[in-house]
C-alpha cells in the first residue's frame, strides 16, 4: 500500500489546461513523469540509494494559490477536496501498472535538504509553490527516462475543476 510521511493536506490542487484537467477529473488520468535531472540521484533515502536510481512523480499544490496559474501557464485548476482518497487511489493504481516499485508522498522541502532526499528538495525561491508530491522508485535499479500514465476512474465525487479568476 502506499506511504505517506506526513498526513496529507485536505485539499489539493492541480494548475494546468482546462482539456487535460477534465480527462483527469473524468477519467483520473495522470502522468507520471521522471523529476528533472538536478532533483534524482539518490532521492528518496527511506528506499535506500541505488546506482542510477530512476523516478517517477506527480507534483500538486498544497493550497490555492492563483500566481500558480501564472506559472504553470495553467487556465484551470483541478481542486482535489479529498486528498486522502485521491492518494489512496493513486497509490493503488500505481502499484498495478508498477508492481515492482515503491510509493510514497509527502511535502517538498524548500531553502533545505529533505529528509526524504533530493526529489523532495527544491530552492526556497520555489517556496510558494507549496508542492505535494507522489513519487515511486523500482526497487530494482533501472533508467527511467519515459512519463507513464495511470488511470484510477472518474474523480468526479472528490473533486471539481475551478477556472482562472
Amino acid at each position: 500500500m502506499s506511504a505517506s510521511a506526513l498526513k496529507r493536506p485536505s485539499k489539493l490542487y492541480r494548475y494546468a489546461t482546462r482539456a487535460d484537467l477534465e480527462r483527469a477529473l473524468q477519467f483520473g488520468e495522470f502522468r507520471l513523469e521522471p523529476p528533472a535531472a538536478q532533483n534524482a540521484p539518490n532521492a528518496i533515502m527511506p528506499f535506500g540509494p541505488r546506482a542510477a536510481p530512476g523516478f517517477l512523480t506527480l507534483s500538486l499544490a498544497s493550497a490555492w494559490d492563483e500566481s500558480l496559474f501564472d506559472a504553470s501557464g495553467a487556465d484551470c485548476c483541478l481542486v482535489i477536496n479529498d486528498a486522502e482518497q485521491f492518494g489512496e487511489r493513486i497509490h493503488r493504481a500505481a502499484q498495478r501498472l508498477l508492481p515492482s516499485w515503491a510509493g510514497i508522498d509527502a511535502a517538498v522541502s524548500y531553502g533545505r535538504p529533505s529528509p526524504l532526499g533530493e526529489v523532495f528538495s527544491r530552492p526556497r525561491d520555489h517556496a510558494t509553490e507549496k508542492e505535494w508530491l507522489f513519487a515511486w522508485r523500482p526497487t530494482q535499479p533501472t533508467l527511467v527516462n519515459k512519463p507513464v500514465t495511470i488511470t484510477i476512474g472518474s474523480i468526479e465525487g472528490i473533486a471539481e475543476l475551478r477556472t482562472r479568476p
